[in-house]
């Protein structure tokens, strides 16, 4: 080996353990998302963040559609497609499945239209330049550093989680089918953590490699907070 950044890389354990550190950056610790949680939160911001997360929501096919237009083996693509129809549906399925679909059931439960979702009126600034910054991420950097910075969903089972418990307990305004998002992706996310975590520990063996993947997931950290952070800026 002639530098540094191509030696062997840490054993697989070690790299699994510096990805899962990331949980104390996710963005469940946001103050916005403890407050949600807390069931402090008026229906307007309830609102405003629904409608600002469909931007997010929208873009994971496009992501997704990245990392496979970029990864050379099938059977990674033959997985990985799996996500683009969990979000946008089926023709089997009919028009109203997929994950796109439960958000904008979501934003109906909790008394916006579909027309002011779709035409993102109330979108933020900073919320679009950060879901922006992440479809260009997974178009242009090498697809295992796009793989990885998907793995936020090691942690999205228990926000999920939290955040379920709470909308029942607190949000009770809000029709309860509207939920159903949040209950496909107690499922969804740790199937899908699963083969990208296995994707990453398979690919990501020298320590420039390692590193590269762990930064990948810190950017992905930060475009969720950032999220969070252009919402909770508009009601502050």
């Amino acid at each position: 080996m002639t530098a540094l950044t191509d030696r062997a890389g840490a054993p697989a354990g070690e790299l699994v353990d510096r990805l899962r550190a990331h949980a104390r950056d996710y963005h469940s610790e946001h103050p916005f998302h403890l407050r949600m949680n807390a069931g402090t939160l008026t229906p307007d911001q309830i609102r405003s963040w629904v409608a600002n997360r469909f931007a997010y929501q929208e873009a994971i096919p496009l992501k997704d559609a990245a990392i496979l237009s970029n990864c050379p083996e099938v059977e990674v693509r033959r997985r990985w497609i799996r996500r683009i129809t969990d979000h946008d549906g089926t023709p089997e399925d009919g028009e109203h499945s997929g994950g796109i679909e439960a958000w904008l059931r979501l934003g109906e439960a909790c008394g916006l239209t579909r027309a002011e979702i779709l035409d993102h009126r109330h979108l933020q600034p900073g919320v679009r330049f950060a879901v922006d910054a992440y479809v260009t991420f997974a178009r242009t950097k090498p697809w295992v550093e796009a793989v990885a910075s998907s793995l936020t969903e090691l942690f999205a089972p228990g926000l999920m989680a939290e955040r379920l418990a709470a909308f029942e307990k607190y949000y009770t305004w809000i029709e309860p089918g509207g939920l159903q998002y949040f209950r496909n992706r107690l499922f969804q996310a740790p199937r899908d953590s699963e083969h990208a975590l296995e994707v990453v520990v398979e690919h990501c063996r020298t320590d420039r490699e390692q590193d590269a993947a762990v930064a990948a997931l810190s950017f992905k950290c930060d475009v969720l907070w950032a999220i969070m952070d252009g919402i909770d800026h508009a009601h502050t």
